[in-house]
């Protein structure tokens, strides 16, 4: 068996630019006022070590933030870009932040896809995923800000 063609680690803040940039270029993904890099530097030390990058001849080609409140782990902006997709990018990081969950004692994870972006609910439940259909998914924005 080869060597990896990527190497996965755990995201630092100074990867924020590269991660953002990524994020920017996915299709199906929404930034918000609480991707800014104050917040996902809050993110990072609230959840210390549950988010990771991957890592392909020194650029940033994938990306997960995990965490977790307690009771439940909640993956975001899961992203791995268009040219990089199919070689298990995704899957590794999402195994990666598995890892770190049950290790803290979270046995649930949840995470958000919007209805339109199909490719991604396949490949969510391609790794065995399910769509909920007995909840509903809810916000209020607080700050009065339509894009928090």
């Amino acid at each position: 068996m080869g060597e990896a063609r990527f190497q996965i680690r755990p995201m630092t803040l100074a990867d924020y630019d590269a991660v953002l940039a990524l994020w920017s270029h996915t299709e199906g993904m929404c930034i918000r006022d609480a991707d800014s890099r104050e917040k996902i530097g809050v993110f990072l030390a609230r959840n210390p070590g549950m988010s990771f990058v991957a890592v392909a001849e020194g650029r940033v080609i994938g990306a997960a933030l995990g965490g977790h409140d307690g009771r439940r782990g909640f993956l975001h902006h899961v992203a791995v870009g268009r040219a990089d997709r199919r070689g298990g990018i995704g899957k590794t990081l999402v195994d990666a932040c598995r890892e770190k969950m049950r290790a803290a004692g979270i046995d649930k994870c949840h995470l958000l896809v919007r209805t339109d972006n199909t490719e991604a609910v396949k490949f969510w439940e391609g790794m065995g995923w399910s769509v909920r259909r007995d909840v509903v998914f809810m916000s209020a924005a607080w700050s009065g800000k339509p894009n928090a």
